[in-house]
């Protein structure tokens, strides 16, 4: 969308409009959005329930932790793993390394988001205060250099750093670089930085998104419904003509999308009855 409104203009004209999954691609269109920008319609299907409740949450804690173990084949257990944002990415992540037994240590900028963290039964911490007790980190921001030159400095010897955000500017590679003597790949997917006082720290994927560089991403189970909603999307744009500008992706449509989910897994709901319907419309006792 930023290469077409940028480089490749003449095209404008033609696009009826489009839709964005990913939370990163969202807070770029709602900037452009503010600015009045944006030339097209976009709908925000990140932003659908049945979105971010399954595929960032539940799809991004399993396929994180798979990227992590597929190329390191470490315990976790045991392992203090701190985790940068508390999104529903990082919600997601959080759970699962929990589940399997790390001590996780969450770092925030949104108090309320770190206060539910706590709430959640996890150690907040800034960054400063996390970066010599991790074993493990993971940057779910969408955020540039998250992690950088004051939080290597004090790092464990053996620290793991992975991306899980957007762009490979969450961790801050020239930095890194800087405080090292040299790289090399230790594993398949994994540089391991020689720090000039002789520590070493392992960069996961060169910094890019962990669970595609070093894994299979998503499993289709989940996909299938932000793929829906992209279609459904595209199937609403194209019979209605709407305003340029950012869109919720419509309530009727997120909604169907998780009817045809459950229906595909034999899963039935209850149905209100005409009493329970009136008593549901009704300000009288």
């Amino acid at each position: 969308v930023a290469t077409v409104h940028t480089e490749m203009k003449h095209l404008l004209p033609g696009i009826r409009g489009g839709s964005e999954e990913t939370t990163s691609g969202v807070k770029r269109l709602k900037s452009m959005a503010a600015e009045g920008i944006l030339a097209f319609p976009m709908i925000s299907v990140n932003d659908a329930h049945s979105k971010y409740l399954f595929d960032n949450r539940y799809g991004t804690g399993q396929s994180v932790m798979d990227g992590l173990l597929r190329t390191t084949n470490m315990l976790v257990a045991g392992k203090t793993v701190v985790i940068a944002g508390y999104g529903w990415c990082g919600r997601g992540v959080a759970m699962r390394a929990s589940a399997m037994g790390a001590r996780v240590i969450v770092t925030e900028l949104d108090p309320h988001r770190a206060f539910e963290a706590l709430m959640d039964g996890y150690e907040v911490a800034n960054m400063a205060e996390a970066a010599p007790r991790g074993d493990i980190f993971l940057t779910l921001t969408g955020n540039t250099k998250v992690i950088r030159r004051e939080h290597f400095e004090v790092m464990k010897d053996g620290a793991v750093l992975g991306n899980a955000g957007h762009f490979d500017v969450e961790i801050c590679k020239p930095d890194l670089g800087e405080l090292s003597l040299s790289v090399e790949e230790s594993r398949p997917g994994v540089q391991t930085y020689s720090m000039n006082d002789g520590r070493r720290i392992h960069l996961l994927g060169e910094g890019r998104l962990v669970n595609l560089a070093c894994g299979d991403g998503h499993p289709i189970e989940i996909m299938d419904l932000s793929f829906a909603l992209q279609l459904e999307s595209a199937v609403y744009l194209a019979k209605n003509t709407l305003k340029p500008g950012l869109y919720d992706v419509p309530a009727e449509i997120d909604r169907a999308v998780m009817e045809a989910k459950l229906a595909s897994l034999g899963i039935s709901l209850d149905a209100m009855t005409p009493e329970q319907e009136a008593y549901m419309k009704s300000w009288v006792e």
